[in-house]
């Protein structure tokens, strides 16, 4: 089945609770990827409707006074990460009033970890990368070489990318079906994601927390397609996010045994959505396979906030119900869920660290270093 229609991404992991908050030093956290986790990069591009979100109903319950870009009713699973570690809210890059000092936040609505994804609509793990690098060096002229290191060093790397080049890149696009086996297709995409691991580890990082791929199939804008089918959802995006998630943990266990240091937070996410997508009462939910806000089968029309080609949408009552806010992106509720399980989860099901162990190790952000500094010039 050939699938025309640009998709935006989401990736999503397991859950466990309570959360505790105990990290006593604040540790830099640097977040990569689509529109799971953009906090409103794409606010400051040139870009498609459907790659943007900083409308209403998003951002609707309150949190935040005016939508920001967040592809979700409130916040995203980095802001609830970041509250965990005793971080305030991590910033977009491209904001011009954003503080770097506890970290920041690269990833694009779209985006793909392939540059060919969505080319010119999103900013890609590459154009990511470099950021950093402007980033690193701009940490670099404010504290020195020597402290500098010990910022990137201790921090963690966060990756939620890969959706967009399944759905969009490959799915959506015949051409790169014929070029591409889609074993071929799944080892260029790990390929790159390792790169850009292997990068930031040759710069100093060494901690790396990631969000593995959600049933793509199950998205309420793929049930949307063919709603008469047996099981609702599209195997053939069900088997790469399968195929995706199994390289990026055998790349990772072979990572952790050739890089000195290197630690990661890994899940089983494909598993912990699909129960809450097929049994949503059990985790306080009601409707796990309608979208909140959209239109048509499943609410998986891509329309909510009417700025696309169809301009009517539908919005339900009560966003924390459901499992999926929109057509392709889950409701806060889900976020926290997440975020707690990626936090706290035991080692069975979260690891081979949690990311409480990857915060709570080590040093200081570059806004603890400066105050320091500060303190340190200033007393008697």
């Amino acid at each position: 089945m050939t699938i025309s229609v640009n998709l935006i991404a989401i990736s999503v992991i397991l859950f466990f609770k309570p959360v505790t908050i105990s990290a006593q030093k604040h540790t830099s956290f640097f977040i990569f990827g689509d529109s799971s986790v953009d906090p409103g990069n794409n606010n400051f591009i040139d870009t498609i409707p459907e790659n943007q979100a900083n409308y209403k109903p998003y951002g609707q319950n309150g949190f935040f006074k005016d939508p920001t870009g967040r592809f979700s009713d409130g916040r995203i699973i980095v802001d609830f990460i970041g509250e965990y570690a005793n971080l305030p809210i991590i910033p977009p890059f491209l904001d011009p009033s954003a503080d770097y000092s506890n970290g920041v936040n690269f990833a694009s609505g779209g985006a793909g970890i392939l540059s060919s994804t969505n080319h010119g609509q999103a900013i890609d793990l590459k154009t990511q990368l470099k950021y950093f690098e402007d980033v690193r060096k701009w940490v670099d002229g404010k504290l020195g070489s020597s402290e500098a290191e010990e910022v990137i060093s201790s921090a963690v790397y966060f990756f939620s990318m890969g959706s967009n080049d399944y759905l969009g890149g490959y799915l959506g696009d015949p051409m790169m079906q014929q070029l591409h086996h889609p074993e071929e297709y799944v080892g260029m995409v790990i390929g790159n994601l390792t790169q850009a691991i292997q990068e930031i580890y040759a710069k100093g990082g060494n901690k790396f927390g990631f969000l593995s791929l959600s049933p793509l199939g199950c998205l309420p804008v793929l049930r949307a397609l063919d709603p008469e089918a047996t099981g609702g959802c599209l195997e053939q995006a069900n088997s790469l996010a399968l195929a995706h998630n199994n390289a990026l943990q055998s790349i990772l266990s072979n990572l952790d045994h050739l890089l000195k240091d290197f630690k990661y937070c890994n899940s089983n996410f494909f598993d912990w959505i699909q129960d809450r997508i097929n049994n949503p009462s059990h985790y306080g939910l009601k409707e796990g396979v309608s979208a909140c806000c959209g239109s048509g089968p499943y609410g998986g029309l891509f329309t909510c906030g009417g700025t696309k080609k169809v301009t009517t949408y539908e919005l339900c009552g009560n966003a924390d119900e459901h499992v999926w806010w929109d057509s392709f992106h889950p409701t806060e509720k889900i976020h926290q869920q997440f975020a707690e399980s990626l936090w706290a989860g035991p080692r069975a099901v979260v690891g081979p660290f949690n990311l409480r162990d990857l915060f709570s190790d080590e040093e200081d952000t570059i806004a603890d270093l400066i105050d320091n500094n500060l303190e340190n010039k200033f007393s008697f």
